[in-house]
């Protein structure tokens, strides 16, 4: 009521009741237990939950409000360049970060490579992107956070290959790209640890769980963020699935990428 600059005869009026019966049911010294009528009323009035009144949640927000805000959909431009990726990132500080990236993950790319990728279809210099990624690489080496990735065998194959989505991508950007992929992956394990799993067996959508703070899906134009807590618990079982079944493991990732680089052609 305060919050609210309501005062007790406006709340009665507005619930349609008397003062007095509000006033009982404001008095801590007093055992009137209100009907559910009035606490109905009174929680639409103050724009909080019946729940949260009755001192059975901690959350004030009226349920349609907490669904409201344990999902949001936001646009995702062609490059993670928009600030809400960062800011993602520095909401999750020091919490474990679990990514299934839609290709390559943008932070441990070569300049070289983001140019190839995204200069085509911004129209435009692709220095914003390479900038993100420098950031972003930054955080990673200075954050309390630790970043796990996996990928799909097929991902690392079609890139060495210069195959489906790598199609056209020179073989020295492979070979530089195939170079920072196995410096990366042995200067900042175990904080960085990659991970490969067979798409045969699993499946996953490129994905982000920050944390226990949220999980947030790649659609291609959108992002889809998840807040509530049960729903990111259950993509972050789904993501550990991927890691426990991995075909390699992050250990393994350095010297099996130096094998794969002997294939560039």
């Amino acid at each position: 009521m305060t919050q609210t600059n309501t005062s007790q005869s406006a709340l009665a009026r507005a619930i349609g009741t008397d003062r007095s019966t509000l006033s009982q049911t404001l008095n801590d010294e007093g055992t009137r237990l209100p009907s559910a009528h009035v606490i109905g009323a009174c929680a639409a009035i103050l724009g909080v939950s019946s729940d949260w009144l009755l001192g059975l949640s901690d959350r004030p927000e009226s349920a349609a409000d907490l669904v409201s805000n344990s999902f949001e959909v936001s646009q995702a431009p062609r490059t993670h360049v928009d600030e809400q990726i960062f800011d993602w990132h520095r909401e999750a500080q020091g919490y474990k970060i679990r990514h299934v990236p839609a290709t390559l993950p943008d932070m441990i790319k070569t300049d070289a490579m983001l140019e190839w990728e995204y200069g085509p279809h911004l129209g435009r210099t692709p220095q914003q992107a390479i900038n993100a990624s420098r950031d972003r690489l930054d955080w990673i080496r200075n954050s309390r956070s630790e970043y796990e990735i996996a990928m799909p065998l097929y991902e690392i194959e079609s890139f060495i290959r210069g195959a489906g989505y790598y199609r056209g991508l020179p073989a020295a950007i492979r070979l530089a790209q195939a170079d920072q992929l196995i410096d990366l992956s042995r200067q900042l394990y175990p904080r960085l640890r990659i991970y490969q799993f067979d798409a045969r067996r699993l499946y996953s959508a490129p994905v982000t769980i920050f944390g226990p703070l949220l999980a947030v899906f790649y659609t291609g134009g959108h992002y889809m963020a998840f807040r509530d807590r049960q729903r990111i618990e259950t993509f972050t079982d789904d993501f550990d699935v991927l890691i426990r079944e991995a075909h390699r493991t992050a250990r393994d990732f350095p010297d099996f990428m130096t094998e794969m680089r002997a294939l560039i052609r």
